[in-house]
């Protein structure tokens, strides 16, 4: 591609109890007759820890040293200075992380990068997977996966499968396992990768996973080597346990669609899979609670065909009173325990879902927090599931942890039904409860998380330590926990000559293999537990995580990798951090300048954040449109809104920006700004064309007329296409669009310019353009309206709101998983903006300034359903019953 060939792509992996140990090598020459630039990018679990990469560049080795995030700190912002992408690692999807690094190669010289990346497989319904993403982008003739696995326990059973395998590739799959060994080679010929007889384009495109289980003739295994041990426990052909499970579900006017559709589907089909000594009710929260029945109840087929029927009449509407509804489930499961509803020897769960933030009845999340912990008191796990890209993640991940649960998204997909029913169907099964592995604490020191408030069937129980001495040999280990008809106890024990027994086959084994485990999930429980944590807790915390990262060379959120380049590189150094989420490269250059005011032909309301002071306005027009050219001395933030309701949001320092629409009906009112500090606020009331437009989903909608007023100085201007209203205590004035003035007077300076605009400064010294738009008045379709443009909003306080006041602060945003969209000239995207993540697809709006006739297109990231999750609140929160 572009000259550089990819001729080498080897993925190594080598799995031993479990631990995966993955060496991806990448080999590439530039063909082309000039130094070309190569990039590496691959994408990996997010659940693994990078401990290498370098690149060797005719001969010369390039390592990643990886250091503390601090000490990193300037290199990285020397980065940054010189203009590149310095973060290398982000999210790119649902599971994944993408490394990517470039490196200019001279003509003719090779490049080989190999990227080192490990993690602890966990065990789900019954087997361990390991996902590895294949995407050369390009015919690659040495392509190959190497998997080998050694299981001191044995190996029952070895899956190997890809998203993108034909018929024609399933035969170059090759898996075998006998005893301890397992081993899955993947190595497609050139024309087994085309997608096409006579094609150039690649099939290797997706997910390749590898999936084992292990022989398990004793419910646990316990391994030593060198003063570590891991003790592994899945218990097999318990009795299953009944479950009470209360199901809180968010019934509020946001998901109202597909959204609750998709919940009614999922929560029919979990219906269909409650046993009949399971017990369980529904919880809706919107503005109010309802409840399904008074008290848990008993799955018999008669209540679970009433069940059935509830669920189909759900309907969603109003505000989300989340406290409401979580402390009623709580409240009905402590009686059922209390009252002996439920089965003694039974486990109890919470699953909640929402897809917004709490906003009525108690909304302040610490206190929910509190509150929701000293209600459950240790008793039973809460899971929060997040839907969509409304929600505070990282108040339901806190929750969650808090109460000995987790949280999960549920991605607004087309299968979130399944996400739903998946995550239902990992926690269905409960074999154990209050599950115990104690060790003697004389011997041991670092032991990992040992106790357990539930054990799922084809789950797996991990715990790892430390010996005290270093030479120590043996460990005897206490198992309690309570089962569906007994308790269960006893105790296991374990030689490390027995464990070195088992390891004879010394090939399969990398360096201090279970030393590194017992890291990993060392630093893994630790950064969960500084999600909780406060204060002098949570440095000690971050301080013991820090340190055990440095000294395995993980790769964490406490860490980053400095990758130094070749001296003729522009960039020298990039960093890899885990998990840092930056623009993709190719976004880099998409807006060279930020965005002056731009007035669209297309007669769409345009909200603008531009970080430019204009000291004059000039016009100039061209066949459709005019275009007003903003001159900038100095930088300061500035916005306009023009036209339909569509709004877009320059952001200068990412040279990007973000649009979305206000989708309401003529006559309505929203407000733009609200300033309580100086007392400004501007309304805007919306109009629409002519006549609807009987081809169009969405109606047009225009502003009509804008009230700006001042309470603190009693004044009220208000604006139409025909006509200007000053309003002064009870004093009017009147003006038309075809009257120039200049007028003076106590905090007000007002410039009408004569068919065009009107400038306008208030008070504090905040600055207003009011810009005419006029059409044929024998246009069958639009009539006259108005854009609005804001000078100066720094004269404004912090405290400035509004659909536009609240952007005239600076915002932040970072774009991952660009992938193609249903318009394939429009990808979409997974949008970080304030905490949350939003679907967001890429489009155009028009820059009429070099191009008055035809416009530029300018790309922005557009925020579907009227800007949720980027607006605060919902846009109808900005519906106001007045101008003034």
């Amino acid at each position: 591609v572009n000259g550089i060939e990819i001729y080498s792509m080897k993925i190594d992996s080598k799995v031993t109890s479990r631990f995966a140990h993955n060496v991806i090598t990448s080999r590439a020459v530039n063909r082309g007759n000039v130094s070309k630039e190569v990039f590496f990018d691959v994408d990996l679990p997010k659940t693994a820890f990078i401990t290498n990469f370098s690149m060797t560049i005719d001969g010369v080795t390039y390592p990643g040293n990886i250091k503390e995030k601090e000490a990193a700190k300037k290199q990285y912002e020397k980065a940054v200075s010189r203009g590149q992408t310095a973060g290398l690692v982000k999210a790119s999807g649902r599971k994944t992380e993408k490394f990517t690094v470039s490196v200019n190669v001279k003509a003719a010289s090779k490049v080989t990068f190999e990227l080192t990346y490990e993690e602890l497989l966990k065990r789900q319904f019954g087997k361990y997977e390991m996902f590895i993403k294949v995407k050369p982008k390009q015919l690659v003739k040495d392509f190959e996966i190497e998997v080998d696995i050694f299981e001191p326990q044995g190996i029952t059973e070895l899956e190997a499968e890809g998203t993108f395998i034909t018929n024609e590739l399933q035969n170059t799959i090759k898996k075998t396992f006998s005893g301890k060994k397992g081993h899955v080679s993947f190595k497609p010929t050139l024309d087994q990768q085309r997608t096409c007889a006579t094609c150039s384009q690649s099939v290797l495109d997706g997910d390749f996973t590898v999936k084992y289980d292990v022989k398990r003739t004793t419910p646990d295994n316990l391994q030593i080597v060198h003063g570590y041990f891991v003790h592994f426990f899945a218990p097999t052909n318990l009795p299953k346990l009944s479950k009470n499970i209360i199901f809180v579900l968010d019934t509020s006017g946001s998901m109202h669609g597909r959204e609750m559709e998709q919940t009614k589907e999922a929560m029919l089909k979990i219906l269909d899979d409650m046993k009949e000594d399971d017990f369980f009710n529904f919880i809706l929260f919107d503005s109010k609670i309802s409840i399904w029945k008074e008290k848990l109840i008993r799955a018999t087929p008669e209540n679970l065909d009433e069940a059935r029927k509830f669920v189909q009449h759900i309907s969603a509407d109003g505000l989300t009173n989340l406290h409401g509804g979580l402390m009623r489930g709580i409240d009905i499961l402590n009686a059922a325990h209390e009252e002996n509803l439920v089965p003694k020897r039974s486990a109890s769960i919470i699953i909640m879902l929402t897809d917004g933030q709490p906003n009525v009845g108690i909304s302040n999340t610490q206190e929910i927090e509190k509150e929701v912990k000293k209600a459950i008191n240790g008793r039973y796990p809460l899971y929060n599931l997040g839907f969509g890209s409304g929600v505070d993640y990282g108040f339901l991940e806190r929750m969650a942890l808090d109460n000995k649960g987790l949280a999960r998204r549920i991605y607004p997909d087309s299968d979130a039904a399944l996400q739903l029913q998946g995550f239902y169907d990992e926690v269905s099964n409960p074999m154990l409860i209050d599950v115990e592995l104690n060790y003697p604490e004389n011997e041991i020191s670092d032991l990992t998380t040992n106790s357990f408030k539930h054990f799922y069937d084809g789950s797996e129980i991990v715990v790892a330590g430390r010996f005290i001495d270093s030479n120590q040999n043996h460990l005897s280990v206490d198992v309690r926990g309570e089962g569906a008809t007994d308790p269960l106890s006893y105790t296991t024990q374990q030689d490390a000559e027995d464990t070195a027994q088992a390891f004879q086959e010394q090939q399969y084994i990398f360096g201090e293999y279970i030393e590194r485990l017992w890291a990993y999930l060392t630093i893994e429980q630790l950064l969960e537990k500084r999600i909780t944590a406060t204060g002098e807790e949570k440095e000690n915390l971050t301080a013991e995580a820090l340190a055990l990262s440095l000294k395995y060379k993980f790769v964490t959120p406490l860490t980053s990798m400095v990758v130094t380049k070749p001296e003729e590189n522009d960039n020298e150094e990039g960093i890899a951090d885990k998990p840092t989420e930056v623009l993709n490269m190719y976004l880099k250059n998409l807006l060279s300048k930020p965005n002056t005011c731009v007035v669209c032909a297309k007669l769409l309301l345009i909200v603008k954040l531009i970080s430019i002071k204009p000291s004059f306005i000039t016009k100039s027009y061209g066949q459709t449109s005019p275009v007003y050219h903003t001159y900038a001395p100095q930088p300061t933030w500035y916005t306009s809104v023009d036209g339909d309701p569509h709004f877009i949001i320059s952001v200068p320092q990412k040279k990007d920006a973000i649009c979305f629409n206000i989708n309401e009906n003529p006559g309505m009112i929203l407000n733009l700004i609200n300033d309580p500090v100086t007392g400004i606020t501007v309304n805007g009331e919306l109009i629409g064309d002519k006549k609807a437009n009987s081809g169009a989903k969405v109606q047009n909608s225009y502003f009509g007329k804008l009230g700006i007023a001042n309470k603190h100085l009693d004044l009220k201007l208000t604006v139409t296409p025909e006509k200007i209203t000053i309003q002064n205590g009870d004093e009017k004035t009147g003006f038309t669009w075809l009257d120039s003035v200049t007028l003076q007077q106590t905090g007000l300076t007002l410039i009408i310019n004569r068919k065009k605009n009107l400038v306008l400064s208030m008070g504090s010294g905040a600055s207003f353009v009011v810009v005419l738009h006029q059409v044929w008045k024998k246009h069958p379709l639009h009539q006259d309206f108005l854009g609005l443009y804001t000078l100066q909003s720094d004269k404004l306080s912090e405290q400035t709101h509004g659909l536009l006041g609240q952007f005239f602060r600076p915002i932040d945003f970072t774009i991952l998983e660009i992938h193609p969209g249903s318009d394939p000239e429009k990808p979409d995207a997974t949008m970080i903006v304030k905490n949350k993540e939003l679907t967001v697809t890429r489009g155009w709006q028009k820059d009429y300034r070099r191009d008055p006739k035809h416009g530029v297109d300018v790309p922005c990231w557009f925020v579907h359903d009227n800007g949720a999750g980027l607006i605060d609140g919902v846009h109808t929160d900005y519906i106001v019953s007045s101008l003034f």
